[in-house]
């Protein structure tokens, strides 16, 4: 059930069995506040949505609202994916990374890292973010983690991040735009383009790398590079993600060639959903294709085919695709033995 998109299989297949760390980076950028940008969340309350997220991820409650995030459609976040993976196949921690929350998530026991981040501004008028500081401690994080289990998944929640992540990947000057993909089926192309076109204008001819990723990133983005550069391999590590985490792996390489510096890859890989890989608005093979580091990166063949829940068969039909490390959380239920029927029986449960 576990298929690849580029690389070989024998990484993933080297995980079977293995408890992991998952972890959750959540941020805030007021890009998200754009009308109609993103659907990853309550309209007017897409601030929250990774707050309650986490909370849901972490104890199956939300506690900063009274219901758990959902799209104006009515599709359900896909932390109640991880969430349901995590009954099933207990993670061996889950950790939050608290990368600017304009709300904290209200969880006890659970261990939340704070960088002292707040969150990032509209992209459109400047993010106004210290890119070159927050990098670095990203850096910092990763050289001095322990990971207390045998590998790390990495997951996110930041609403309007596929929006950020392009406007971040042109802006490193790839030829990407038509691959990022989009929480809703249809994507809002004009809002997003007179977004992308706002931002891009407030770059100058003599910007470095941190002064584009200042201008047009988001802070999970620029963290999570850094963090994978600190980290060194010397920990398997699985971004459970689309297309932003390969916008990730894309700051990376780009970081690579500015200090003509190489890193090896044996121990990471990325891993999304079905809904992410066979997108047909989105390319996230073709974004992998970009980096000039080997990497291997996994789709987890999985789908609610099996369940008649009209919120959850959106999915099938390309709301949502992908979220709160769904993909990565698919993925590590599979290699511990969760069939298809168990995962999406324990996601049902949740909505009765």
């Amino acid at each position: 059930m576990i298929k690849h998109i580029i690389g070989n299989i024998d990484f993933i297949e080297s995980l079977r069995g293995k408890k992991a760390t998952f972890m959750l980076a959540l941020s805030n950028t007021k890009t998200a506040n754009i009308e109609g940008i993103t659907q990853a969340g309550i309209p007017g309350m897409i601030h929250l949505t990774p707050t309650l997220d986490s909370e849901f991820v972490c104890t199956g409650e939300v506690r900063s609202l009274e219901n758990i995030a959902e799209t104006p459609k009515g599709v359900p976040t896909p932390a109640l994916i991880t969430r349901g993976v995590h009954l099933l196949a207990p993670y061996g921690r889950v950790e939050l990374l608290d990368l600017g929350l304009e709300v904290k998530p209200k969880v006890d026991y659970f261990r939340l890292h704070s960088f002292g981040v707040e969150p990032s501004e509209n992209i459109a008028k400047g993010a106004k973010i210290d890119a070159e500081a927050l990098f670095q401690k990203g850096v910092e994080f990763g050289k001095s983690y322990e990971c207390k289990d045998e590998y790390i998944i990495l997951g996110e929640s930041v609403p309007s991040g596929t929006t950020t992540a392009m406007a971040t990947a042109i802006g490193l000057k790839y030829k990407a735009d038509y691959a990022f993909s989009s929480s809703f089926k249809n994507v809002p192309n004009n809002i997003r383009e007179k977004t992308l076109k706002l931002a891009l204008s407030n770059l100058e001819e003599k910007d470095d790398i941190f002064a584009v990723l200042s201008k047009l990133s988001d802070n999970m983005l620029i963290f999570n590079a850094g963090f994978i550069v600190g980290l060194n391999n010397r920990v398997p590590l699985v971004l459970a993600g689309g297309t932003q985490m390969a916008c990730v792996l894309l700051i990376v390489n780009r970081m690579l060639q500015l200090m003509g510096s190489t890193i090896s890859t044996t121990n990471l890989a990325l891993c999304t959903t079905k809904w992410v890989a066979k997108d047909e608005n989105s390319d996230i093979e073709a974004l992998l294709e970009l980096l000039k580091f080997p990497i291997n990166a996994y789709y987890s063949n999985f789908d609610f085919s099996l369940s008649s829940h009209p919120a959850l068969k959106l999915y099938d039909q390309g709301e949502a695709k992908e979220g709160v490390g769904a993909g990565g959380a698919l993925m590590y239920g599979i290699l511990n033995g969760l069939t298809k029927e168990q995962i999406t029986q324990k996601v049902e449960d949740f909505l009765r």
